[in-house]
């Protein structure tokens, strides 16, 4: 079994905390070995009309820049998808009810485990459009 199919099912889940307005915050995180990119973080930009995140690639060298985009869920999806291996293990939705976390092992079989909430708000940024 590989890890795909319990992706899915974590994926389902930050779309239900969308929804539900409890999503706080997405992290990709362990990685083998030292790439250049660090992290990717998602965090929830609210405006009137739609639900939109702010995704942000850190890099380990203080000398190139983060990048951030401005992403519907379905294409942050996308992105995380194409980073699951290569170079990240781990995916952690953080709601206000739950953490949930992805993992990939040695073997690729993907895991998911819940745990309390590491936040209870929700901070979100503003839409461009708003400010």
């Amino acid at each position: 079994m590989s890890y795909e199919n319990e992706f899915e099912l974590f994926w389902e889940e930050v779309k239900k905390s969308v929804s539900e307005k409890r999503f706080a915050k997405l992290t990709m995180a362990k990685t083998i070995g030292k790439p250049e990119l660090k992290n990717i973080f998602v965090r929830p930009v609210y405006s009137d009309t739609e639900f939109k995140v702010l995704l942000k690639y850190r890099y380990r060298s203080r000398e190139k820049a983060d990048i951030e985009k401005e992403l519907s869920i379905n294409e942050t999806q996308e992105v995380i998808q194409n980073h699951l291996k290569n170079p990240f293990f781990t995916v952690i939705l953080f709601s206000i009810t739950e953490d949930v976390t992805f993992k990939i092992n040695k073997k690729g079989v993907g895991t998911i485990s819940t745990r309390l909430p590491t936040f209870t708000s929700i901070i979100p940024l503003k839409s461009d459009d708003e400010e």
